[in-house]
């Protein structure tokens, strides 16, 4: 939970803290800001922020997802180079604004365009060289955000390689985002290189999305160990649960033993966000749930008249679970602040 020096001196004129105290946590504070590890300005909900954020994305999608067909006909070379000519001069201000002016949410938005330039940049060299092998020229710029091909696979790594370098100078959490994008096309692109053709078959692009997912959201949680002060994994859980869920409920399971047990994994994925104060694992998980009892009133119980009680009282019981816990919430609380690790514990409620 974030807290302002205000807050601290107001605590200190309450008595909650002595003088002396506050003295020495606003000092630790700052020199923890120094070395890097504190966190920055967060983002609020106003217009500033708001307009920030979308010029961000406006840009973005500007030199990538919404490009048209004239753009790529300016050929590899070109692009490259007007690839090249943003990053830098969005890397300069963005540097600018982050040490020069200290506004850290502009500044690292800025970093996060020029990251976002890497995959503009290959692409162009690519085209330029021709350098596709055996997995076929991919078409156009906007061709990397609909089709599913090998050959993106450089400019996703690419792209991660340069957010890993951007993270390194800039500690904003946003930057993790185009990684975690890429990361994500990664888990599709992957799968011609398993299978040795042009065109994976579904079940190949399956499993190599769920083992990819598990894999992302194995990094993410070993970024939330680490990361005490800021929640740099955010993008990381999503983009990974994407990657995983997606394989998962793409499976056709003919049994309905596969299909029950893939409803008590959904189970676990809200029970993870319990654990984690994860939102993103519920939304998962949920999702997950209504598919499988939906399954249920269609084949199973499709002419039942007791199903729609059944599935109330089942209602009625998370409710009467949901009261229990929020009765021992506390209890809860200590109990897993025990007896977990501390990159496990539970903590204010984020992706």
């Amino acid at each position: 939970m974030p807290y302002s020096a205000k807050s601290l001196r107001e605590a200190a004129d309450a008595g909650v803290i002595s003088a002396a105290d506050l003295d020495r946590l606003l000092a630790f504070l700052v020199s923890h800001e120094g070395q890097g590890d504190a966190s920055p300005a967060a983002a609020r909900f106003d217009a500033a922020h708001v307009l920030w954020y979308a010029g961000a994305l406006i840009v973005i999608g500007a030199m990538g997802l919404f490009s048209t067909l004239a753009f790529t006909q300016m050929g590899g070379r070109a692009l490259t180079a007007c690839a090249i000519a943003y990053a830098t001069a969005f890397g300069v201000a963005g540097h600018h604004l982050w040490y020069g002016r200290n506004l850290r949410v502009p500044g690292g938005l800025l970093i996060a365009i020029a990251v976002s330039m890497a995959p503009l940049a290959v692409y162009g060299i690519q085209d330029e060289l021709g350098w596709w092998g055996k997995f076929g020229k991919p078409g156009t710029v906007q061709d990397f955000y609909v089709w599913v091909k090998g050959s993106w696979i450089f400019m996703e790594l690419a792209t991660v390689a340069a957010g890993v370098v951007a993270l390194r100078y800039f500690r904003f959490a946003f930057i993790v985002a185009i990684i975690a994008f890429a990361l994500w096309f990664m888990s599709m692109d992957l799968a011609p290189w398993f299978s040795g053709t042009a065109h994976a078959d579904f079940e190949t692009q399956r499993r190599v999305s769920v083992w990819f997912g598990l894999a992302v959201l194995a990094v993410a949680w070993i970024v939330d160990y680490r990361s005490s002060n800021r929640d740099f994994a955010f993008w990381l859980h999503l983009f990974g649960l994407m990657a995983f869920w997606g394989g998962i409920t793409a499976s056709s399971s003919s049994t309905e033993l596969g299909k029950a047990i893939y409803c008590l994994l959904n189970v676990g994925l809200i029970v993870i966000a319990v654990i984690l104060m994860r939102r993103a694992y519920a939304v998962f998980g949920a999702f997950g749930i209504c598919l499988y009892l939906g399954h249920l009133a269609d084949v199973v119980f499709k002419d039942s008249l007791w199903f729609p009680f059944s599935l109330s009282l089942i209602g009625i019981a998370v409710i009467a679970a949901g009261l229990l816990y929020h009765r021992n919430e506390r209890a809860i609380a200590v109990w897993l602040e025990a007896h977990l690790p501390a990159g496990l514990r539970p903590r204010s409620a984020t992706a």
